[in-house]
């Protein structure tokens, strides 16, 4: 079965967001697995988002990610992930870590920043399970994931899908830290590293050129941009 994966997209990220479909598809059987951009004016176009704009959210895909088991069909596994991912290997792979009779399963970081900013300028806000959310696995036909619908993604406290209180503590399943590994919170080495999350602004940004794991998304960057011209001259 085809795994559906969602990238949240955001205009001053575009492209963060084709290095990390570019690293997916890659590493894996393009045949097995879509990659999707969340973009939040379509959504609003076809009716499915309807929120007033959030002036405190940092991207445009903030609660737009909440919506990933109504755009993959209340069926089977989905999964969301932040533009601002790199993955090394098969996303695929974590399939092999998912309890199947969880909800959700995501990396449980105990993350506190102390920095009053993150990327590109934005405000950085503390709060509980921060960046729980950034990398999520839906059951998407677990009760609890069926009722997530629409209009509780457009009515909803953001807190409260942030923070996964639309489920009982017990329903979310746990990744290795692994699948989420946040650039400059953790240390510069993992020997189970397979997505990196620079979380506080990756090398597209100037100020972040010489961030831990800068030459790896540069690499990916370049790897794009010449399969990019290739099918340019084809």
């Amino acid at each position: 079965m085809e795994l559906k994966v969602f990238v949240g997209w955001d205009p001053r990220e575009d492209i963060a967001w084709e290095v990390c479909r570019h690293s997916i598809l890659t590493r894996t059987d393009p045949k097995q697995v879509s990659v999707t951009p969340l973009i939040q004016s379509e959504l609003r176009e076809q009716g499915i988002y309807t929120r007033a704009v959030d002036t405190k959210a940092a991207t445009e895909f903030s609660l737009t990610r909440f919506l990933t088991p109504t755009l993959a069909g209340h069926s089977g596994f989905a999964i969301f992930v932040d533009c601002d991912f790199l993955f090394l290997t098969d996303i695929r792979g974590v399939l092999d870590q998912i309890d199947p009779t969880k909800a959700v399963s995501v990396v449980k970081h105990d993350y506190q920043p102390t920095d009053t900013h993150k990327m590109d300028g934005c405000i950085q806000y503390a709060y509980p399970r921060k960046n729980w959310s950034s990398f999520i696995v839906f059951n998407c036909a677990h009760p609890a994931v069926q009722a997530l619908t629409p209009a509780v993604v457009n009515s909803a406290e953001p807190s409260y899908l942030h923070r996964f209180s639309w489920l009982n503590d017990n329903e979310i399943g746990e990744l290795d830290r692994g699948w989420n590994y946040l650039e400059g919170w953790y240390p510069a080495q993992y020997d189970k590293l397979n997505a990196v999350h620079y979380t506080l602004g990756g090398p597209w940004f100037e100020d972040k050129m010489e961030c831990d794991f800068a030459d790896l998304w540069s690499r990916e960057l370049t790897t794009y941009q010449r399969s990019e011209k290739q099918k340019a001259a084809a």
